[in-house]
């Protein structure tokens, strides 16, 4: 089994997408590690707000299955792969990370940058495994949030997901 954490956005009836991530997850994985779910602004292009999340799992999978089946579960729930990069979407799954993997590994780069860059990954990742450490800079992801300087918007929301509060907002 490997501990694999997931980024879950969508911009597009975001709470309908989210539970649809969250269901399919649950179903092949059992039980889930969630962060909070955050909304923010846009990046990258002018569009509606995104709610993003992380997940945390144990798989059983390689990097190229999980691969495959997030993109099988994106476009079951009507994601268009000739859309532009930066555009609207109903959702996005991204592998985070692979147990403590680095480089490539079956096409998917490994840890996913954004981890670093994007304040809409970092967050979700630092509240889902605060002690885990980033594969390439050895910081923890609740030191990388802490130490992180960037004007990118985002806020906790309140988040129902199987008749429980999984969110709240600050």
């Amino acid at each position: 089994m490997a501990r694999v954490y997931i980024s879950i956005g969508s911009n597009i009836d975001r709470h309908r997408y989210i539970t649809s991530a969250l269901d399919a997850l649950a179903d092949w994985f059992g039980d889930l590690i969630i962060s909070p779910v955050f909304e923010s602004e846009a990046v990258g292009f002018d569009g509606s707000p995104f709610y993003n999340l992380v997940v945390g799992v144990d798989s059983p999978w390689q990097v190229g299955e999980l691969s495959r089946r997030f993109k099988q579960l994106e476009a079951e729930n009507g994601r268009r792969r000739e859309a532009p990069k930066f555009s609207a979407r109903t959702l996005d799954l991204d592998i985070l990370t692979y147990n403590d993997a680095v480089g490539e590994v079956d096409g998917v780069a490994l840890p996913r940058a954004e981890i670093l860059k994007n304040a809409f990954v970092l967050w979700p990742l630092a509240e889902a495994a605060p002690d885990a450490l980033h594969p390439v800079c050895g910081k923890s992801y609740r030191q990388l949030w802490q130490e992180y300087t960037s004007d990118q918007k985002l806020w906790p929301v309140d988040f129902i997901w199987r008749g429980q509060l999984i969110s709240r907002a600050l």
